[in-house]
């Protein structure tokens, strides 16, 4: 009964998220719709833990202290994944070859460090909390994570409609030989 509870608290957050991500879109420029999503996203992703992790008062006095800074290095990180999106937004649908490259090559780094942070507070999350409680928490950051990254990249525009830059075209020389 409580996983069914909370997944329907999941599912009608991510649902208002969707929408307003949508909508905002649509009315106000891509970076002040980015910035209004990490926000909310944020906001949106404790209430869900909150709610999901049913957390007991001795368990959550342990986990908040760890969870915000667990926060605070995402986003920060976080910061890197949005420039990339920003650059992709403003530079479509007339990607070079190497922008394209350069930004896939930051987003596998953004991936990497990601990771890395994840690993990192799995251990401080371990030190102050069971395993299980553990292993419940980044089970459902995963899945806010998945819901957040299908929301974003619902709202870009995808990259099989951008415009190939055609090739390079040898230069003509009319030199005798």
């Amino acid at each position: 009964m409580i996983c069914r509870n909370v997944l329907l608290t999941i599912s009608l957050a991510m649902l208002t998220l969707c929408s307003l991500g949508r909508a905002q879109l649509q009315e106000t420029s891509v970076n002040s719709a980015i910035e209004v999503a990490r926000a909310n996203s944020r906001a949106e992703r404790a209430t869900i833990v909150g709610s999901a992790m049913n957390l007991t008062d001795k368990d959550a006095a342990a986990f908040w202290p760890v969870y915000r800074h667990y926060e605070y290095e995402r986003s920060m990180l976080e910061d890197s994944r949005v420039a990339v999106i920003k650059e992709y937004t403003d530079k479509y649908p007339n990607l070079t070859d190497a922008e394209a490259k350069a930004m896939a090559e930051r987003m596998f780094e953004y991936d990497t460090r990601l990771a890395a942070i994840k690993k990192t507070y799995f251990k401080k999350f371990n030190k102050v909390l069971p395993a299980l409680t553990v292993t419940k928490f980044f089970q459902l950051d995963r899945r806010i994570d998945l819901l957040a990254d299908m929301n974003l990249e619902s709202a870009l525009p995808p990259l099989t409609q951008a415009r190939e830059a055609p090739p390079a075209q040898p230069q003509d020389t009319d030199e005798p030989k």
